[in-house]
């Protein structure tokens, strides 16, 4: 305590008369990082200490500010942030010289900004997603995705001996974190020899979430909107770019314009008893490229209804790793996943009314 007391002393001295005025949001512009990760720091790991505005929000100085500058840079460069958490400003900044002195090999340097992002993804969903033309249109400079695939193991075979210039992200996008996620991305980046790693995620225990920050990680929960994909993803590389019905595959398939749908009968007298829930209709991929459909609805219906159906069946997923984890813990998230599973069915039923109201084909 009294080595953390020195550190916050250190910061102290070097404050400016001014008083904090910059909040979180944009702090982490500034930084480019995400919102949420610039919390983690201060609420985690004590790196940054805000003072707090009688209306409740956090207020950063101009030090402080530097100080998360300097701490981003520092974690971009394979850093810990646990390690650097009570190294005051002066070690931070010695720590970059110490960087700046280093020769460091021209293959090995990372591209320069105006170069288009090389980007190994793993998830076919977040592969598609990124092929949205709502989401391309939104960069100055198209990143390329050089190889998309379905797990971490898989992508870490297919790199093999990998002897090309290391791509700037391994993007894993994935539903639910589990206890092997560190290892099996530090093996994905090692074979990709990835300048960075990325990971975003539905749901995750805290514990793996900050074993994957210490490790040097980027990760958020995933961004629902596209804009604020592309936001983060553009932190790493170039700037994003300043900001007749046709027959459906839904018809006569049970859902009715009147009344109550046969199928949300079926599952809610699923979820009361014992029997099986039905299988997933649609794959994550499937309802990305569904959500990234033109529609005429002004509310986007077809995207949000999609979107929220990836959710309840990612966490569908995430409470049966859960029962599987904890024999105490097995009937609570039995249960859990059950209620999912039968949210998940009242969606899918949901997206095939949505499907026939738009004319749009289902996935």
């Amino acid at each position: 305590m009294a080595h953390s007391a020195a550190n916050l002393n250190t910061r102290t001295r070097h404050e400016p008369s001014a008083p904090p005025s910059f909040r979180s949001g944009a702090v982490a512009r500034m930084a480019g990082m995400p919102v949420s990760t610039l919390r983690i720091w201060e609420q985690r790991y004590q790196a940054v200490g805000p003072t707090t505005a009688p209306s409740g929000h956090r207020l950063y100085s101009a030090s402080d500010v530097e100080r998360v500058a300097v701490l981003r840079q520092l974690t971009q460069r394979g850093h810990a942030i646990g390690s650097l958490a009570r190294l005051n400003v002066e070690q931070l900044q010695e720590l970059i010289r110490t960087h700046a002195s280093a020769k460091t090999p021209e293959s090995s340097r990372a591209p320069k900004r105006s170069a288009p992002l090389r980007i190994v993804v793993v998830g076919q969903a977040m592969a598609r997603r990124l092929g949205r033309p709502a989401v391309i249109n939104r960069w100055s400079t198209r990143p390329q995705i050089v190889a998309a695939y379905d797990s971490l193991d898989q992508a870490t075979e297919a790199a093999g001996g990998f002897k090309g210039a290391p791509v700037d992200l391994l993007f894993w996008h994935v539903a639910s974190l589990q206890d092997d996620a560190v290892a099996g991305l530090e093996a994905a980046r090692d074979a990709w020899k990835a300048r960075e790693t990325l990971v975003a995620y539905r749901f995750a225990v805290a514990t793996v979430r900050d074993a994957l920050l210490s490790a040097g990680a980027s990760v958020v929960r995933e961004p629902a909107d596209d804009g604020a994909l592309v936001t983060w993803l553009s932190s790493f590389g170039p700037s994003p770019v300043p900001s007749g019905l046709a027959h459906s595959e839904a018809a006569g398939t049970g859902a009715s314009s009147h009344g109550i749908d046969r199928r949300l009968l079926d599952a809610l007298t699923l979820s009361a008893g014992t029997s099986a829930l039905p299988a997933r209709r649609f794959d994550d991929a499937a309802l990305t490229e569904f959500a990234g459909l033109p529609s005429s609805v002004a509310c986007e219906c077809p995207s949000h209804v999609a979107e929220l159906l990836m959710q309840i069946s990612s966490f569908e997923t995430y409470s049966a790793n859960c029962a599987n984890r904890d024999v105490a813990d097995t009937e609570l998230h039995g249960y859990l996943g059950r209620i999912a599973g039968t949210a998940r069915l009242l969606f899918e039923t949901a997206l095939e009314r949505v499907a026939v109201a738009e004319g749009l084909a289902l996935p």
